[in-house]
């Protein structure tokens, strides 16, 4: 065990680390007291991008956006709703299940390979924005129709989720 410890403090380790392992020792109850995060010591954290690119200390930003995972969202919504219509027909015999799967399956791909393109990425954006509003529109219906939560109830919520992010994709590429 001994070797292990000393393998394990010669290890180069971080700032920030190494300042909450001092402090635990240091500290009477035991609980580690971290270091404020400020202009100060060099690091800060922030849950929005920066509004300049400067040379400023280091900024620990989430840069990802919402309508950075449209066109996953896109590809995995579509093969949600083909592999739902194709367990409702196997299971029932409904074509119009199968029918909606195909079309949304259909729909989802022409929007995911626009997406992939920057000039007809608006266009990707807005046929998923226009897919999930119609599928948004007819669980809804099926749903208040039927009073049953399964399956128009999570495919409701799914379909508002993917609305959600294809509307912020959409909006983010017109500005």
């Amino acid at each position: 065990m001994n070797m292990l410890s000393s393998l394990a403090t010669s290890v180069i380790q971080m700032p920030a680390i190494a300042a909450a392992k001092a402090a635990s020792f240091s500290n009477p109850n035991g609980r580690p007291i971290f270091p404020p995060l400020n202009h100060q010591n060099g690091i800060s954290i922030c849950l929005r991008k920066p509004k300049t690119c400067s040379t400023s200390p280091r900024r620990l930003c989430c840069r990802s956006q919402l309508s950075d995972f449209a066109p996953l969202s896109s590809a995995t919504y579509g093969i949600l709703l083909f592999s739902g219509g194709l367990f409702a027909f196997t299971k029932s015999g409904s074509k119009g299940s199968l029918f909606g799967g195909l079309t949304g399956a259909a729909l989802m791909t022409s929007a995911y390979f626009l997406m992939q393109s920057s000039d007809t990425k608006a266009i990707g954006d807005a046929l998923g924005f226009g897919s999930a509003f119609l599928f948004s529109a007819v669980f809804g219906i099926r749903l208040a129709a039927t009073r049953k939560p399964i399956p128009a109830g999570p495919l409701l919520a799914l379909s508002i989720c993917a609305l959600v992010v294809f509307t912020s994709a959409y909006l983010q590429d017109r500005v």
